[in-house]
Formats: structure tokens, C-alpha cells, sequence
């Protein structure tokens, strides 16, 4: 159970569920480049090609999930945000974007990338890029959470919807569930509610 009597934490358990996107991807692709013959590189993309889609739909729930987080945090009064690591540092828009960034190139990238080693089609979900979109905006209107430091201090995307007190009470409660089950993306259905 999430307890914000004192206040908010800024992540509220997410953090721990998720591995570094960028670094992932290129662990991928130094592996797949180590590997000569197309035939041991397609083989080796099958494999590989269930984790990235895996990484990338937790990817997009933690994204999902810090958006749903704020929406839900903001609606308490004025309350203090507790370890915000970016809270007092230098706000740079290139380094705050760079991984949201760095997915949707990828993107582009996995699409050529199936086609090529397995000749099927990869195409994102309107919902998926949604969420990128929505989280790109939020780390802007936010720059990079340097400068807040209560729930107020929050900026909410004028794209957002404004959830009923009875949906709030479903995102802390989906929260909460995957904050155990380390399972993100099962807040998609979620997104509804916000975006």
C-alpha cells in the first residue's frame, strides 16, 4: 500500500522494474554484429527479437506509469515530493529527451530490422506512440522535474485528460499492482483514463 501521509515519492516503485533501454539495445546489436553469416545473425535476431518487444512494452508502461503516477500525485494538496534525484540539478531538453528519444528512432530501426532477418512486418500501436508522445511532452513541460519539489510544482500536459475521483482510485490501485508484479505494461488499460 502506497503511503503519501508524508508525501509523494517521486518514483513509487517503478524504478526497480526496468532496465536500461539504451544499453540493452546495444548489447542486441554488439551481439548480432559479432556473428558473420546472415544466417547465424537471423537466427540469433529471433531470439533476441521477443526481449526487445518484451523491454519495449515495459519501456512504454513505465512511461505510462510516471504519467499516471503525476496525474494521480497531483491531485493531493501541496504534499512534499520525497527523492526527486533531479530535484536542484541543470536542466538540458537534449539529455532529459535523449532516451525518449533514442526509442522512437529505434522504432524506425526494429520495423527495417524485422522485415530483414525474419521478413515479417513490426508496426507500433497508435496507444504506444500515444504514450511516447505524452511522455516527451511531460518531460518538457516538467523540464526534467529539476525545479519540483511539491506535488504542485507537478505540470500536467494540457493533452491530459482529468480523471473522476473513482479513476484515480483504479490508477493508485493499478500502480500498486504492478509496483508488486513488476509486470508495467499491464497499466496500459489505464491509459484511457489520461491520454
Amino acid at each position: 500500500m502506497i503511503d503519501t501521509k508524508d508525501g509523494a515519492q517521486f518514483d513509487p516503485g517503478f524504478i526497480q522494474h526496468i532496465s536500461a533501454f539504451e544499453p540493452n539495445i546495444e548489447y542486441v546489436y554488439n551481439t548480432l554484429n559479432s556473428f558473420k553469416n546472415f544466417n547465424q545473425k537471423k537466427l540469433q535476431f529471433k531470439i533476441f527479437y521477443p526481449k526487445i518487444q518484451s523491454l519495449l512494452k515495459n519501456y512504454l508502461g513505465f512511461y505510462l506509469g510516471c504519467i499516471l503516477w503525476a496525474v494521480y500525485i497531483k491531485n493531493l494538496d501541496n504534499k512534499p515530493l520525497l527523492n526527486n534525484l533531479c530535484y536542484g540539478g541543470e536542466y538540458s531538453e537534449k539529455d532529459t529527451l535523449s532516451e525518449v528519444e533514442f526509442i522512437e528512432e529505434y522504432l524506425e530501426q526494429l520495423k527495417k530490422d524485422v522485415k530483414y532477418y525474419t521478413g515479417q512486418n513490426f508496426s507500433i500501436d497508435t496507444e504506444s506512440l500515444n504514450i511516447l508522445a505524452a511522455y516527451r511532452e511531460f518531460l518538457k513541460a516538467n523540464k526534467g522535474f529539476v525545479e519540483t519539489k511539491t506535488t504542485n510544482d507537478i505540470k500536467l500536459p494540457q493533452s491530459l485528460k482529468t480523471p473522476s475521483e473513482k479513476d484515480l482510485a483504479e490508477i493508485l490501485e493499478g500502480i500498486e499492482k504492478v509496483i508488486d508484479n513488476g509486470k508495467l505494461y499491464e497499466l496500459f488499460p489505464l491509459a484511457q483514463k489520461v491520454l
